[in-house]
């Protein structure tokens, strides 16, 4: 359950959205909820370039920033034909200010060099702008704040595809509760933009088992390309 007057909550009043706080004060934190909300506040911003964009994130205000050494927005090519959405930045990510650094970031170069790509040649993103502590997982509330700023993103960026790597930017950019799983292998449609889902690297390090499955995602990514 949400305290009375959540922070979000204070956050989206400054939009002048209040059709559904009620609900969201006095309820648990759905889903449904957190779709909703997200789709009132996305038609009230309207950047016209990852500039402005990128500055209005700088600027955001949020109890999670004041916990992150740096804001993470972004790495890469945003002329690219990818774009790549991973979950929230960890602690190297929050030492360097970039997406996918670390152990993680070299097995996403590797994964993206075995289908012929470098990381110049794509765009890399999360889900959030800030480390959670203890790279716990992103609490709903948390995720509702970044969203609206993450599918402007996306529609900034226009790529031909979208790599979601790991469950939160699964779930959360597809609107879903299904599992990567049960997911990937397929191709889905965000925004009209064709879309795969794959696991997160951080997850392939601890299960490298998997690692051969993620790699058809890639292939599929590469073969999605080439179909455009």
């Amino acid at each position: 359950m949400l305290q009375t007057e959540s922070l979000v909550t204070k956050w989206y009043k400054a939009f002048g959205i209040t059709h559904v706080f009620h609900d969201i004060e006095h309820t648990a934190f759905t889903e449904e909820k957190q779709a909703k909300i997200t789709m009132s506040v996305e038609n009230k911003l309207n950047f016209t370039s990852l500039d402005e964009l990128r500055q209005a994130v700088f600027n955001l205000d949020f109890p999670l920033k004041k916990m992150a050494r740096h804001t993470v927005f972004s790495d890469g090519n945003p002329s690219s034909d990818v774009m790549i959405i991973g979950e929230a930045p960890g602690q190297d990510e929050d030492e360097q200010g970039k997406p996918f650094v670390g152990q993680s970031g070299k097995l996403l170069n590797n994964m993206l060099a075995s289908v012929g790509l470098s990381r110049d040649e794509v765009y890399i993103s999360n889900i959030l702008f800030w480390r959670p502590p203890g790279n716990r997982t992103p609490s709903a509330e948390e995720i509702a704040f970044c969203m609206p700023y993450v599918e402007q993103h996306v529609k900034l960026v226009k790529p031909k595809v979208l790599l979601l790597l790991g469950g939160v930017a699964v779930k959360s950019i597809l609107n879903t509760s299904e599992s990567i799983s049960r997911l990937r292998g397929s191709k889905n449609t965000y925004m009209g933009i064709n879309t795969i889902a794959s696991f997160h690297p951080a997850y392939l390090l601890r299960s490298p088992n998997q690692k051969a499955v993620a790699f058809r995602d890639f292939i599929l990514l590469k073969k999605t390309l080439l179909d455009k």
